[in-house]
């Protein structure tokens, strides 16, 4: 199964992340936001907001999935 991840912290999630991820989707067959939980970094908004706002922009791509990760995007990966 080819998966493809696509990080940020999404503050706020913009027609351009979206536009990537639609693209992105039709390439493989699985993708995983992953929204950074960065407690150093002052978000506009929460990570339950965050998380929220990306899952109604993709309601209509079935092959992607959101999830939020905190430390390091190599440790996320893994």
């Amino acid at each position: 199964m080819s998966i493809a991840i696509y990080p940020g912290t999404f503050d706020p999630f913009t027609n351009g992340h979206l536009d990537i991820l639609s693209r992105t989707s039709r390439l493989f067959e699985k993708v995983i936001v992953g929204v950074a939980v960065d407690s150093d970094k002052n978000t506009l908004f929460g990570i339950e907001e965050r998380l929220e706002f990306v899952r109604d922009a993709i309601a209509g791509l079935p092959n992607v999935e959101v999830v939020s990760f905190t430390g390091l995007l190599m440790h996320f990966v893994e």
